[in-house]
């Protein structure tokens, strides 16, 4: 054995020994250029080898067992004690609440010819309501909102819409709110919930279609469950957030008053919190929203279907003329809610007082309202909204011409653009994907998510690969893929341009934040339908629409990473003698890399959801074979195998990305 001797010094004292160099590990930036290094060189050799091609009309064993279990099923509905006593029970009850609301305000019922309230009606309660809740302003855009919905000639859909986004929000605030509260009084519950919370949340909307026809049927009944499901976790981590956020000393000076636990959550907790809990229901209704437009495919009445059959025949005016309702209803219900939260914040600190002259007029409001609903119950004039939608005619036919002008003038130009894009970078990424070996492009995946998640996240990926081969759609899930990553690319550059330029002036955070808060609250569809005029029904007119909506919420993240960034930091940078540039570049990105992550994991959640749409103009792909097995029965094992393949892409996707922000931030 040898023994280390350390060389006295001039001193005399022994001077320490310089400490042994350590090779250096090469960063993750390095790794990951070398992993796809070997895998272009893998595939120069390999190319077209091991592939997994399916074709359009060609099914598995999975697909086929799926196809069985539905037949299956179907022979059995009426039969089975679990469906004749469970699913079906359910099913009655949910289609109850929904025809009773549809009766209420859309369809002919009980004997009428028309609903029990007209137009007038719902006008004057959705106009009363904005004004109790919220502002006089408020109540002025409901009013003109729900109006403006007549005046397009869509005021039943409209009411279809209205009418199962408002069932689907009832049951689901029913179960959301006692757990979220729940699960904010409880640190177990909290830890089982989250992460099944955050499973839900990063499922694309049409992931919870299939499964829910299989049990339910399609209809209004599957529609609304599956609303429900989507939007009920939103206001579950709310509200769960609202009480966690609630000054611990606020509760221990309430519970040293002698309150009882109950006291305390009536008297303390939840006041304090309902600001937050509106929050939540807002978001609980913009996601009912904008699943109850995506439900049209299982046949779910209202708007969604107006826009679902025009962009299947290429009508752009109808499709724009819908969509452009859609954006109206969710406009009106998100200022509505919004300004009920501001309103709830008041009250509490004004300790419940109210003006004076408040009483009086919700009284004599309440009054008028009652009279209008009347009105509407009684006279044709004030049930049936009057005219033709002349609007709605005027505003498809601005749109065709639109298009046909766009067509006509731009089409060199907009093909120009998808063009390049396609060639340069959509074709070439895809062929990598779908033409590699699946083997190699499964390494590839897992070597990549080790690196930039951690060894977890490697094991995620692995799971998701073989469950992703297993589903026999190996080829359209790497295509879903491809177009999935190029938008997200796109986004980013989108999100990092913006999201700087909205950190570093407050003026231009000002400008823009409204505008992208708004367009957060609409439904995917609604993005499709100008991009269809422009670029035709195809791939890039989904990678297009893809990109501007998941823009908002990356250029966001971005802009309050970059503000987060402390000033003192930023001033010693330019005292140093940096340049904008060198300070964007040098100092506020690598800072904010943690929130640049973020907007990574949700640009890419955003635009699967909005990709797998877009099989509804040309997309192809797993959105193709989910729509497809709605509408032929003998694909409808197929759709559900790619509605699991979306979940795996989306879990997977999720789980790297989320996992390199915690190593990033740490």
């Amino acid at each position: 054995m040898t023994v280390a001797v350390e060389r006295p010094d001039r001193t005399g004292t022994a001077a320490p020994r310089p400490p042994a160099r350590t090779a250096r590990r090469p960063g993750r930036p390095l790794v990951v250029a070398a992993i796809l290094l070997v895998w272009l060189l893998l595939f120069a050799v390999l190319r077209g080898r091991h592939t997994l091609q399916l074709a359009a009309a060609d099914l598995t064993g999975l697909h086929r067992w799926f196809n069985d279990v539905n037949d299956s099923i179907g022979a059995d509905r009426d039969s089975n004690p679990v469906f004749l006593y469970f699913f079906n029970e359910i099913r009655l009850v949910i289609d109850s609440l929904v025809t009773s609301v549809q009766e209420l305000i859309s369809q002919p019922g009980a004997g009428r010819p028309l609903p029990q309230i007209g137009w007038l009606g719902v006008v004057g309660i959705a106009g009363y309501v904005s004004w109790a809740v919220g502002n006089w302003r408020v109540a002025l855009l409901a009013v003109a909102g729900f109006t403006f919905l007549g005046l397009q000639g869509l005021w039943q859909e409209s009411m279809d819409t209205l009418a199962l986004t408002l069932s689907a929000v009832f049951v689901a605030l029913l179960f959301a709110i006692p757990l979220g509260v729940w699960a904010g009084l409880s640190d177990r519950v909290h830890r089982i919930t989250t992460p099944f919370l955050d499973f839900m949340q990063t499922m694309p909307t049409f992931v919870y279609l299939a499964p829910l026809t299989l049990f339910f049927l399609i209809g209004p009944a599957s529609a609304t469950l599956a609303t429900l499901v989507y939007a009920a976790p939103p206001a579950i981590r709310i509200t769960a957030h609202a009480i966690r956020s609630v000054p611990a000393t606020t509760v221990e000076a309430a519970e040293s008053l002698g309150a009882t636990r109950r006291q305390t959550l009536t008297k303390v907790l939840l006041p304090m919190s309902a600001r937050t809990v509106v929050m939540g229901v807002n978001q609980t209704i913009m996601a009912a929203l904008a699943m109850v437009t995506v439900a049209a495919l299982i046949d779910a009445p209202g708007l969604g279907k107006t826009v679902v059959q025009a962009l299947q025949s290429l009508d752009v005016g109808t499709a724009f003329n819908a969509g452009l309702a859609i954006v109206v209803m969710a406009i009106v219900l998100d200022r509505v809610t919004t300004a009920a939260g501001v309103r709830q914040e008041t009250a509490r600190r004004a300790r419940g007082r109210t003006a004076a002259w408040r009483r009086p007029l919700l009284g004599a409001g309440a009054a008028v309202t009652a009279v209008l609903v009347y009105l509407s119950h009684t006279y044709v004039w004030a049930a049936q909204f009057p005219g033709e939608g002349g609007v709605g005619s005027a505003v498809s036919r601005g749109a065709d011409s639109v298009t046909t002008w766009a067509q006509d003038h731009l089409s060199g130009l907009t093909n120009a653009f998808r063009d390049t894009l396609t060639t340069g970078l959509l074709n070439p990424f895809q062929t990598l994907l779908t033409d590699s070996p699946w083997w190699l492009v499964g390494a590839a995946l897992i070597a990549l998510g080790a690196v930039l998640g951690g060894w977890r996240a490697g094991v995620t990926t692995t799971v998701c690969v073989g469950l992703l081969v297993g589903t026999g759609l190996w080829s359209d899930s790497m295509t879903t893929l491809a177009s999935t990553v190029v938008a997200t690319v796109l986004v980013m550059v989108l999100g990092v341009g913006f999201g700087v330029w909205m950190g570093r002036n407050a003026l231009v955070d000002r400008l823009l934040r409204p505008t992208l808060d708004a367009a957060q609250v609409m439904p995917p569809f609604v993005y499709l339908v100008p991009f269809l005029a422009l670029f035709g029904a195809t791939r890039f007119t989904a990678i297009v629409a893809a990109v501007v909506y998941a823009a908002p919420v990356a250029v966001k993240i971005v802009a309050d990473g970059v503000r987060n960034v402390p000033p003192a930091t930023v001033e010693a940078a330019v005292s140093a003698g940096c340049t904008t540039w060198q300070t964007v570049t040098k100092v506020q990105l690598p800072m904010a890399r943690s929130a640049l992550t973020l907007a990574t994991n949700q640009g890419l959640i955003y635009v699967l959801s909005m990709v797998v749409v877009g099989g509804l103009v040309g997309a192809g792909a797993l959105g193709y074979d989910v729509v497809a097995g709605f509408s032929q029965g003998q694909l409808y094992g197929k759709g559900l195998a790619a509605g699991l393949a979306i979940v795996l892409l989306g879990v997977m996707f999720d789980r790297i990305t989320q996992a390199a922000a915690r190593r990033t931030s740490a």
